[in-house]
């Protein structure tokens, strides 16, 4: 699968986008008339202009220095013929966003902090690091991206299995979440199911180094503990590359072909939860359920129409290679959002995706947003309001949890929990979604004037004050 770091396409039926503009075979008389590589440029029409201000105002929310009346410069930008960006954003830049990215917080090679220094060399503007199975790796993110000015979606990628109701075998399927910036409301529930999951992975994990022991392969798990990190549950990419250091495969490739492909000699099942559960608990906790690199399944149809009937928002269909125009069907045919990510890693090599490497048009994006600022805004709402109720060390720390370096600023002293309302409405909100609900937030205003907030000695305590 590819949530261990190498997918297998199990069927021939997905196509690459091509350009819709047929190649002459003639040689052009005029150079200057050649086409290049990549298909025509064009203005954007009026749709992709309001489109991209929209994605635009959101990117850059946080920056106050970010001039939000863009049309000019909106109107002056092109795309080419699949609608995607050539030339937005302030400087001239692309807004680019890379939905699918992984740390050495689960299987990926590098730190948070690297994985978003690397992004901002690539050019990203908008990353979501979705590790699997847990969200430790987001704070270090947010804060490395507050310093190359890059946006963090909190993601994570939760592995879980898919029963059939019909003849055909269970399959691991990998479901997509994505939050807003102040993180999943409910966030102890959500951490719960995914330590679960994260349990059970060890258990897998153990369990095929034992199978490999059988197979005369005498792996040590203490080798394979050591790859994966203190505190990171064991996946099969950890073990293959323990393979890989021992001597027992040539490469990562040859030790998930040879032992560890699904269903393989040393393959071994996890704990997983069903797919409909985790597609439920993401949509209960406020975030977006995406189906994952679809083509590595081996029933996708009737995956995503299970998982469509329990509330998945989109699915997987842009890889870097193009659009795969079976599975844009898919979601067409059961209204769902269209995204797509790297899947990035850090392997290095020829067969990995680099971040930002996947196009998105400006109204794939633009629908993506429209659905999730939708989704986000009720959640920071919950958030607030529950701290609003009750200004609790706890209910602050899901407030402050992903972001509190960047809430409680040195040259930016909160006197009181009204004021730390305005500021987190200001880093999370457009102007648009603070109007929207002007009653409730000014209710909130009113019930945390009176609420201090001691940022003394690095420690947060609300003191209630007659």
């Amino acid at each position: 699968m590819a949530g261990d770091g190498y997918v297998t396409n199990n069927n021939n039926t997905t196509t690459t986008a091509t350009n819709p503009i047929s190649n002459n075979t003639k040689k052009p008389k005029d150079k200057k008339k050649k086409k290049k590589r990549g298909g025509t440029k064009k203005k954007m029409t009026l749709e992709q202009t309001l489109a991209f201000k929209s994605v635009n105002e959101w990117v850059f929310l946080d920056q106050p220095n970010y001039n939000t009346s863009t049309t000019s410069s909106a109107a002056a930008c092109v795309v080419d013929d699949f609608g995607v960006q050539k030339t937005l954003g302030r400087g001239g830049d692309r807004v680019v966003f890379e939905f699918h990215s992984h740390s050495k917080f689960s299987d990926g090679y590098l730190s948070p902090s690297k994985l978003v220094e690397r992004a901002h060399n690539n050019g990203v503007k908008v990353l979501a690091l979705t590790d699997h199975d847990t969200m430790s790796g987001i704070p270090e993110a947010i804060e490395t991206g507050r310093r190359f000015g890059i946006k963090i979606i909190p993601g994570v990628e939760i592995s879980t299995m898919f029963s059939p109701r019909g003849p055909e075998s269970e399959e691991p399927v990998h479901v997509l979440a994505y939050y807003s910036s102040c993180g999943p409301k409910r966030y102890e529930e959500l951490e719960k199911f995914l330590g679960d999951i994260r349990d059970g992975r060890y258990l897998r994990a153990k369990d095929m180094v034992l199978k490999l022991n059988k197979l005369k392969l005498p792996l040590k798990w203490e080798h394979v503990a050591k790859i994966a990190g203190k505190g990171v549950a064991p996946g099969r990419l950890h073990v293959a590359r323990a393979m890989v250091e021992a001597g027992y495969v040539e490469n990562l490739k040859q030790a998930f072909a040879r032992y560890l492909y699904d269903g393989g000699p040393a393959y071994s099942k996890g704990t997983e939860p069903l797919a409909e559960k985790a597609v439920q608990l993401i949509h209960e906790t406020g975030g977006l359920a995406v189906l994952a690199h679809p083509w590595a399944l081996k029933n996708p149809v009737a995956v995503i129409r299970r998982l469509k009937d329990a509330g998945l928002d989109g699915v997987e269909v842009f890889r870097s290679d193009g659009k795969l125009a079976a599975y844009s069907d898919l979601a067409d045919t059961h209204g769902l959002l269209k995204l797509g990510g790297s899947d990035f890693h850090g392997r290095g090599g020829h067969g990995e995706s680099e971040l930002g490497s996947v196009n998105l048009p400006v109204l794939i994006l633009n629908d993506f947003l429209k659905v999730a600022r939708t989704v986000w805004c009720s959640a920071i709402k919950d958030i607030l309001q529950s701290y609003a109720e009750e200004p609790s060390d706890l209910n602050l720390l899901r407030i402050t949890r992903f972001g509190r370096a960047r809430i409680f600023k040195p040259n930016c002293p909160l006197s009181c929990g009204k004021d730390l309302i305005d500021h987190c409405l200001s880093l999370w909100l457009t102007i648009e979604e603070r109007q929207s609900a002007t009653d409730e937030f000014e209710a909130m205003r009113l019930k945390l004037s009176h609420v201090s907030i001691n940022q003394g000695g690095g420690i947060i305590v609300p003191i209630e004050t007659k």
